[in-house]
């Protein structure tokens, strides 16, 4: 990637932290995530976001008007056409969260497909928004004046009702989970990005990447700067590392945003680390 195209990536991103983040431009800030990871000519995937819009809508024209019919020609595009499915078999494969390798193999992570779920559905004028269901990353679609629909995109755009639902809760939280109604709760376009970030992070965890996850979780404070939650897992991925200054301001800047209620474990945890420091 040139230095133009990672300049542009970077500012790109640093500009989301001035936004409300309720309704973004998803596919562009999911390329910008992509161009900071590793070197890759955009204009392609740009391209291809743009068919996908092109040939949503002109399958919308030529079906029915209904709101089937909407979800049917939005299947037809991205599963029927194009072949987007959930990557089952390597799962945890970092390409997964990608969305330029995404766009190259055609599989991802629920978080990354329901990115261009909504991207194609948002671009004919239709509502579309993430949901906060735990484990699994489920969206909504509806058009104006139609009951909405719950959608997995991860099987190729499953709708989903109560009892799937359920089934879906209890194959991922045990059979004791219930639904609730926060999992049906819509989240802004910032979680959204920040779950994709989040699957990212997770993984190089798991791997043993410390220094790499440590990375993304700074990006991610970069795009939400007032999430407590995150300068607290900063704080903490510092101070395991030995880079306790940045522990500390991270520590700092958790303190400054922590509810009142965690008000003192967050002072607290800042005197641990100034003491580690000396």
């Amino acid at each position: 990637m040139s230095e133009p195209d990672r300049a542009w990536a970077a500012t790109h991103l640093a500009a989301l932290a001035d936004s409300d983040g309720t309704r973004l431009d998803l596919g562009e800030a999911a390329l910008a995530f992509a161009a900071l990871d590793r070197e890759v000519d955009l204009a392609p995937y740009r391209r291809h976001l743009a068919q996908l819009a092109a040939e949503f809508d002109h399958a919308l024209h030529a079906g029915g008007g209904t709101l089937q019919d909407g979800l049917d020609a939005l299947r037809a595009v991205l599963v029927e056409r194009h072949g987007y499915e959930g990557d089952r078999e390597s799962y945890d494969n970092l390409d997964n969260a990608d969305l330029t390798r995404v766009i190259d193999r055609r599989r991802g992570l629920p978080v990354a497909l329901g990115i261009l779920w909504l991207h194609t559905a948002r671009s004919a004028g239709w509502d579309g928004y993430g949901l906060a269901f735990p484990g699994h990353f489920l969206i909504r679609i509806a058009r104006s004046g139609d009951e909405s629909v719950l959608l997995d995109p991860f099987a190729s755009g499953r709708r989903l009702e109560t009892a799937e639902l359920r089934s879906l809760l209890k194959s991922i939280s045990g059979a004791q989970a219930e639904l609730q109604p926060e999992y049906y709760a819509p989240v802004d376009d910032r979680a959204v990005l920040l779950r994709l970030q989040n699957n990212i992070k997770s993984r190089l965890i798991q791997a043993g990447e410390m220094q790499r996850a440590t990375d993304i979780l700074r990006r991610m404070t970069r795009i939400a700067p007032d999430h407590p939650e995150l300068w607290f897992e900063l704080a903490t991925l510092c101070a395991e590392a030995g880079q306790m200054q940045d522990a500390i301001a991270a520590a700092g800047r958790h303190a400054q945003l922590a509810p009142v209620a965690v008000r003192s474990k967050a002072d607290a945890l800042l005197q641990q680390l100034k003491q580690r420091l000396n």
